[in-house]
């Protein structure tokens, strides 16, 4: 324990140094402004990268040796790294958030599948599904989790970092962000071609499947919550900036936080290909109940939304929308207008070699720049989804470079 105390000391000074920064303070009024649909820059974040190319020279050897400090110093040596090598528009806050033990956090699923790595190293892997909802009895079937919190452990874990860090960064206990994307989940249990077949041939099991998977879903929100479980100082939802004048709402208690005073984020990745209607009717309809209970709500994934933000406009609470690479820009931005954030996906594909495509990259993030220009919408470019660069993490410096260079910061 004595070595791990050092490690953890050093580091959590240098995180200190680096969040008592006035630049961090520069950073949330720029997403505050942001996230209030009051236009400033575009703001850019990275995010989800392979962390197993990434270290190349030490930065991210965990010296630590007990399994719990070992994620503590894992979390605090990639914060570091980012900073250092590609900050973007992120924020360092100056506290360690030590994730609360929830247990039973499945919504409700218990996956079934086949796996297939092309890189051992690499946590994104291929997947065979089992389908387990091929039947209205299989659906019916299917049980909410029963959610658990170890209060001890938990206490356990929040003293010894509290004596650790004493005098160096404050330490606190961190909930949940409830992932509301019920069809990533529905997809995991049956499979894609399935799923699209069933628009055709069995649409009253696909509704009744979609439904059962949005109960479940409220009922971990409803555990959550009823426990105290729920994150209402979020610095990141799905990949960007949290930071808002408008959370948590009016009545907010840190005890007993409330969905009203959360985030959320939801996603209908397997409707890509359908038409707007049948994305209301599967989608947007079943959801939107449990998409309301929130204070805020980013929607979408990688689907192209452009066709499709008239039917997004029936969620009352959604803030921020996912402009894909496989969405055309132009027709997105005017869609979205002055009413939500425009959150522009850069393509992974121009840096996937080790080698930054600086003019397709230039190209695609200088198009959302104009549209987003012309239409008076808040724009932010994210680059995420990144399952390998080559094990050349210096490209990622050198996009982060130059989009930045674009925006103007």
């Amino acid at each position: 324990m004595s070595k791990d105390r050092q490690v953890l000391g050093e580091l959590g000074r240098q995180l200190a140094e680096i969040a008592n920064l006035p630049i961090q303070q520069e950073k949330k009024k720029l997403w505050r402004e942001h996230n209030g649909l009051r236009p400033c820059r575009p703001l850019v974040c990275i995010d989800q990268i392979p962390w197993h190319e990434m270290n190349v020279n030490d930065e991210l050897t965990l010296q630590c040796e007990d399994a719990f400090l070992r994620e503590v110093e894992k979390e605090i040596r990639r914060t570091l790294y980012m900073w250092r090598h590609f900050p973007a528009d992120m924020v360092v806050e100056n506290r360690i958030d030590i994730q609360k033990t929830v247990k039973g956090l499945r919504y409700g699923l218990d996956i079934k599948e086949e796996t297939v790595a092309l890189d051992i190293n690499n946590n994104v892997v291929g997947h065979k599904y089992i389908d387990q909802c091929d039947s209205e009895e299989a659906v019916d079937a299917l049980r909410p989790d029963i959610i658990e919190v170890d209060e001890d452990l938990d206490k356990q874990r929040f003293e010894l970092c509290s004596e650790i860090f004493k005098g160096i960064i404050p330490v606190r206990l961190s909930g949940v962000t409830i992932h509301s994307g019920a069809w990533d989940r529905i997809t995991r249990a049956r499979s894609a071609q399935a799923i699209l077949y069933d628009i055709a041939d069995r649409p009253e099991l696909l509704l009744k499947t979609a439904e059962k998977f949005r109960d479940l879903t409220i009922s971990t929100l409803d555990q959550c919550e009823a426990l105290g479980l729920l994150e209402a100082e979020e610095t990141r939802i799905h990949c960007t900036g949290a930071y808002t004048d408008e959370l948590p709402a009016p009545g907010y208690d840190p005890a007993h936080t409330r969905a009203i005073d959360c985030w959320t984020f939801g996603m209908a990745q397997i409707f890509s290909s359908v038409s707007p209607d049948t994305h209301e009717e599967f989608e947007i309809d079943v959801m939107k109940p449990l998409y309301e209970r929130f204070g805020l709500m980013y929607y979408g994934c990688c689907e192209p939304l452009d066709r499709k933000i008239r039917v997004i406009r029936k969620i009352r609470n959604v803030r921020k929308i996912s402009i894909s690479p496989w969405a055309r820009i132009d027709e997105g931005a005017e869609q979205i207008g002055r009413d939500y954030v425009f959150s522009g996906k850069a393509h992974p594909g121009y840096i996937v070699d080790g080698k930054l495509d600086e003019e397709n990259v230039l190209g695609q993030a200088g198009q959302m720049v104009k549209a987003c220009e012309r239409n008076g919408t808040p724009c932010e470019i994210i680059l995420k989804d990144l399952s390998t660069i080559s094990y050349r993490p210096q490209v990622l410096t050198e996009w982060e470079n130059a989009v930045m260079r674009l925006v103007g910061a």
